[in-house]
């Protein structure tokens, strides 16, 4: 943890950071080192709706089925466990692991499609709200700074050029999916670019207090370095 986080030998007042933007920009790459540093709880909002899009995969829930969706949000619990071999919060699926199975394309294409359904995102904002009571998190997302904690008193919207977004996700999708090819993922981004920003429920905007981060050019290093600075002053002031 900073030094700067502590002053006159008292712990500085902890806040909450919502991080929002499009897909492959970095969110939760700087969320998860934003909550080590500051010793934050990160809470992937990107993974809550995956795992909810691979059990309704699963389960063949229809997504214009508003029955079958209110049965499998009844029967969804999500929390999350620190691994402490990969120092990451893996999220779980009633009781299961399933931090590798919601990264899967088949989750990946269907994602934006079931977050935009009004009652999931009732059913997900519900339990972030929750975890957020405490403050002391990080959390990323689409509608973070706008829908889920309006107040946070520190919200950052990450923005990054087109092609290197694809860059990213190609890189991190390879690996487990040699025959992808950078025009599947270009296609996918797009795609879920469009759904996210035209949905009917909390689509994805930049909140009016919100600093834009384009990390385009910049290293992780630096783009850390930058919002620790951002935190130092949001904590200041609330000290």
């Amino acid at each position: 943890m900073p030094l700067w986080l502590t002053f006159a030998g008292m712990s500085a007042p902890k806040i909450i950071i919502a991080i929002d933007g499009f897909s492959s920009c970095g969110k939760s790459t700087l969320a998860r080192e934003l909550a080590k540093e500051l010793g934050y709880t990160y809470i992937d909002s990107g993974a809550m709706y995956r795992a909810i899009t691979l059990y309704f995969l699963q389960h063949a829930v229809g997504f214009d089925n508003t029955g079958q969706i209110m049965e499998a949000l009844a029967n969804i619990h999500l929390t999350f466990s620190h691994n402490a071999g990969s120092s990451k919060s893996e999220i779980y699926l009633n009781d299961e692991n399933v931090e590798h199975q919601i990264r899967d394309m088949i989750v990946a294409e269907k994602v934006s499609q079931v977050a935009a359904i009004k009652e999931v995102r009732s059913f997900a904002t519900a339990q972030q709200k929750k975890m957020g009571k405490k403050k002391g998190i990080v959390m990323d997302g689409r509608d973070i700074g706008t829908t889920v904690f309006p107040d946070a008193e520190l919200k950052i919207f990450m923005t990054a050029a087109p092609e290197i977004r694809v860059k990213r996700r190609f890189e991190e999708l390879y690996p487990t999916n040699p025959n992808i090819t950078l025009e599947e993922v270009k296609h996918n981004l797009e795609l879920r670019d469009y759904i996210d920003s035209n949905r009917e429920v909390s689509p994805l905007t930049q909140a009016e207090d919100a600093i834009v981060l384009d990390n385009s050019a910049i290293t992780r290093e630096e783009q850390l370095e930058k919002v620790l600075g951002w935190v130092k002053d949001r904590t200041a002031v609330t000290a």
